[in-house]
């Protein structure tokens, strides 16, 4: 696949260039280049992502941060399957547990949610940091929403990083989907107050907050520049004039008293239990295709 000249390779992450010091110059270059791209499409072009994570796979498929990322590029791309094969592989590589968590939404993703609540429940989560047991509380609310159990779901997301006052990385997407399962079980009062919190910690708009709590206002948003198709002349024919609607957003309480962490327990399992019930292994060896 094709790299554009201004990719270097040198633009990875140091821990990452220092992985592939283990290879021939040149071959090392070359999947450094890969992986640049796949950190640079991920976002916008998952299966281009997916692309090239294939191609430094064949090139360096020994290499734990190679299956990492071809995970990930799996992982955006809906390929659940090959996704997991890839974390297990890179997890028995490292023997870290930081992919515990998305190993876990794997599972979900495999339609195997009581599997994710069995990984939620399991000793690796006591190793993860902190951004990684609020990932993982995450995982577990979705496993339960799957199956139905939306007020477990709520609970499961009670937590002292909920009701902190703090704003960190993961607490956007944290009161983001607290107050999706609100309003899922239609407590929409108590959803409003929180995608309102969710809107005042998500600077960077990694959620849709905003939208949603305009919908919940009744915020209808019309494009003055829309013209009606019988317009021949560029006047508007439409049967009454667009009015700009502004609506403010009413200022939300404060933030409740931290509740009691209450993760439900599904019972724990062992680690290579978990491994190995999906067909899909990870091979340390080198991939082909």
């Amino acid at each position: 696949m094709p790299i554009p000249d201004d990719v270097t390779g040198e633009e990875i992450d140091k821990d990452v260039r220092q992985e592939l010091q283990s290879l021939p110059k040149g071959l090392a270059e070359d999947v450094a280049r890969n992986l640049v791209m796949v950190a640079r499409l991920i976002d916008e072009d998952p299966e281009g992502a997916y692309g090239y994570s294939r191609v430094a796979l064949r090139l360096a498929s020994r290499v734990a941060a190679v299956r990492e990322a071809a995970g990930f590029a799996a992982y955006a791309s809906q390929k659940y399957s090959e996704a997991l094969a890839e974390f297990r592989a890179a997890r028995r590589m490292t023997g870290n547990v930081d992919l515990w968590p998305v190993m876990a939404d794997c599972e979900r993703g495999l339609g195997r949610p009581e599997k994710a609540l069995d990984m939620a429940g399991a000793p690796e989560v006591q190793k993860l940091d902190k951004a990684g047991q609020v990932e993982m509380r995450l995982v577990a609310a979705g496993a339960r929403r799957d199956m139905d159990q939306l007020d477990a779901a709520i609970v499961t997301l009670q937590s002292p990083e909920l009701a902190s006052n703090s704003v960190q990385p993961w607490t956007a997407r944290l009161r983001y989907a607290y107050a999706d399962a609100l309003l899922a079980a239609g407590r929409e009062g108590e959803a409003r107050e929180w995608f309102a919190k969710a809107v005042e910690s998500d600077k960077d708009g990694s959620t849709d907050a905003s939208d949603r709590l305009a919908e919940l206002d009744g915020v209808e948003f019309v494009d003055a520049l829309v013209e009606d198709d019988g317009d021949s002349d560029g006047d508007s024919h439409s049967d009454g004039d667009a009015e700009d609607v502004n609506s403010e957003v009413p200022e939300t309480e404060s933030a409740p008293e931290p509740v009691e962490d209450s993760v439900d327990d599904d019972g724990l399992v062992d680690v290579d239990d978990v491994e190995d019930t999906d067909g899909d292994e990870g091979d340390e060896g080198d991939l082909k295709g």
